[in-house]
């Protein structure tokens, strides 16, 4: 399985410049953060990928769009590979406005409101990560996923920090971090 952070956020643009919640919603990605999907997925062009789950925020859609179209393949949305609740940029986009945006994508039956109504702690974001990846271990095509995701849920699953657009591999049988 790939994990794959999206691209940079309007949100990561300001933070890392001010260490301030700059207060934005569900940021979009920056030309940057673009970019940065752009050339991942020019990148693991050669990988063998079959699924892409994303997170339910429009950042993640947005890193997941190149791979979408480039494999032929539709994205899979998913809640438990989204951000910790944290900052403002964790309040998310109702899913009324998501389909609105985004039709191509698969949301199931992902509730209107499907972001948490307050700051989610250290250990539930780990537990929501161990819950992701009993699930995806019994899935055939685990190691063919592209799992388009965030910071701290990565941070979860490997106990790595990765950068925007930068991306992991993970084994079938690798445990997530404890």
């Amino acid at each position: 399985m790939i994990l794959i952070r999206h691209g940079q956020s309007e949100f990561n643009l300001h933070f890392s410049a001010t260490r301030v919640d700059p207060g934005i919603p569900d940021p979009k990605l920056t030309p940057l953060g673009q970019a940065q999907a752009e050339a991942a997925a020019e990148t693991l062009a050669g990988a063998r990928i079959t699924r892409i789950i994303a997170s339910p925020y429009t950042r993640p859609m947005q890193t997941a769009a190149p791979f979408a179209r480039r494999l032929g393949l539709p994205v899979t949305i998913s809640p438990l590979v989204r951000e910790r609740y944290h900052f403002v940029c964790d309040i998310g986009s109702p899913v009324s406005a998501l389909r609105s945006a985004w039709p191509e994508h698969d949301f199931g039956d992902l509730p209107e409101r499907w972001w948490p109504a307050e700051t989610e702690s250290e250990s539930a974001t780990l537990e929501r990560a161990a819950d992701f990846h009993a699930v995806m271990a019994v899935q055939p095509d685990h190691a063919e996923t592209l799992v388009v995701t965030h910071w701290a849920f990565i941070r979860a699953m490997t106990g790595q920090s990765l950068g925007n657009g930068e991306w992991i591999v993970i084994e079938p049988g690798d445990e997530p971090a404890a």
